[in-house]
């Protein structure tokens, strides 16, 4: 680890502090979640039992038992344990443990509602994984398909009013000035960011899907937008920092599954078909994470069904989606460092091959709260700190973070600005009524 975790001038966000919305995600939020995956898998046994036979049932026993284990850990505030799964990453997991047991000098367990928030929720979700691939023949089943599949088909009729708008734009391709090009790229932005309401990990796998036409709703959402540095977004994307032989690359590091992928999809497609961009490179997660996070299957799957549409413009963004990946023109990449705790200004330490890739960007977009966390250290930082400052020397390329407030981590408002929130709506930081386009742009000027 790159820098000291007790030491970045702000606590870590935990559940020592009752009432706090990290002790209500560790004492409900987290268990109702656990409680849903087991009974995912337990209405799954009828299929494990025709695919696998007595294996596939009994595969299914053992990972529920290891599941209801892990709820009574959290619920009684046990100590973490190391993990024994022999994946790629259980040595950094194992590490990263025991550096937080040095931290706490010895004097008490590393524990579920004594540590950093940021660090017990993501292990969670690495111990559901471990309890998948302990009891093979099932240890490749996605325990949140079936909501990130639901959340898809729910918004079918977004889906189609947003691919209709992005063909209606390439039509008339040569007929936009660059001020209409600029409005169509804040709206595509915008739409990308309000995606990030779709969150099944915020609402514990409810249903949480996007109805309406997100184009209509944005004038509506715009006072919601608390930091909106769209305008320095643009100035990244259209500086001259480009070559003719190296062209313009834009990195996306994902959130959600559904339709939110579907708006980053969208703005990719925007970014190539305009010139913006001549490569783009999607970021996701190697394993199914925060329930509804994009893996290289719901990728390869949301391509698929938007092929597959019974609409002309959605299958045709679909088949153009499909060509881009093809053609190399866009890419989707997985880390372990994603699906791991560390905040991402240990990234240069602890994974320097991605973020040596991540320097190859013109500009990398965040999405999503986890990633605002990750960027951020979860830490309790007053309101008005600078998102510079907070980023603690994470700057591989210019970079911005598009997201709706669902954790207790705010920064970069203007003096007053969060105070006033919070005497008017308590639950601003996490409601994810509200929502942020903060940017960060190194080496601009070079």
């Amino acid at each position: 680890m790159a820098s000291d975790i007790a030491n970045h001038g702000a606590a870590p966000l935990s559940a020592k502090v009752v009432g706090s919305f990290a002790y209500l995600t560790v004492k409900d939020r987290m268990p109702t979640i656990l409680t849903k995956v087991i009974d995912t898998i337990h209405r799954s046994k009828n299929k494990f039992f025709e695919e696998y036979g007595e294996e596939g049932f009994e595969a299914e026993k053992k990972a529920i038992s290891f599941l209801s284990k892990l709820r009574n850990e959290v619920q009684t505030d046990k100590p973490i344990l190391e993990l024994t799964d022999g994946l790629r990453d259980v040595d950094s997991w194992n590490q990263y443990l025991q550096r937080h047991q040095t931290v706490q000098g010895g004097k008490e367990a590393v524990s579920w509602f004594k540590s950093p928030w940021l660090y017990v929720e993501c292990y969670m979700y690495r111990r559901i994984q471990e309890a998948i691939w302990l009891n093979p023949p099932i240890n490749e089943f996605d325990v949140f398909n079936e909501g990130k599949t639901q959340s898809f088909f729910e918004s079918q009729q977004a889906t189609i009013a947003l691919c209709t708008y992005l063909e209606t734009l390439k039509k008339d391709k040569d007929g936009l000035s660059k001020n209409q090009l600029f409005d169509n790229f804040i709206k595509l932005l915008q739409v990308s960011l309000w995606g990030n309401k779709c969150d099944l990990s915020i609402s514990a796998g409810q249903e949480n899907s996007q109805k309406d036409s997100p184009i209509e709703a944005l004038p509506n959402l715009k006072p919601f937008i608390l930091v909106n540095d769209s305008d320095m977004v643009w100035a990244a994307l259209t500086a001259s920092k480009c070559t003719a032989v190296s062209g313009k690359r834009v990195d996306i590091v994902l959130d959600n599954a559904g339709f939110e992928l579907v708006t980053d999809l969208v703005l990719a497609d925007f970014l190539v078909s305009f010139s913006l961009a001549s490569e783009v490179h999607f970021h996701g997660k190697s394993f199914p994470w925060f329930v509804s996070d994009v893996t290289a299957k719901d990728f390869e799957w949301i391509i698929r069904q938007t092929m597959a549409a019974n609409h002309m413009w959605m299958s045709k963004s679909g088949v153009q989606w499909k060509q881009y990946l093809k053609d190399g023109v866009w890419s989707y990449h997985d880390h372990p460092f994603w699906t791991q705790p560390h905040e991402f200004c240990d990234m240069a330490v602890d994974a320097p091959d991605l973020y040596a890739k991540l320097k190859e960007a013109n500009l990398v977009l965040f999405k999503g709260d986890l990633n605002y966390r990750k960027l951020t250290g979860d830490r309790d930082w007053d309101f008005t700190v600078d998102f510079d400052t907070v980023l603690r020397g994470f700057e591989p390329s210019p970079l911005c973070s598009l997201r709706t407030l669902k954790a207790n981590v705010q920064v970069g408002l203007q003096p007053g600005q969060g105070e006033k929130l919070s005497s008017q709506e308590p639950n601003w930081m996490t409601s994810g009524k509200y929502a942020v386009i903060q940017f960060h742009g190194p080496h601009l000027e070079e």
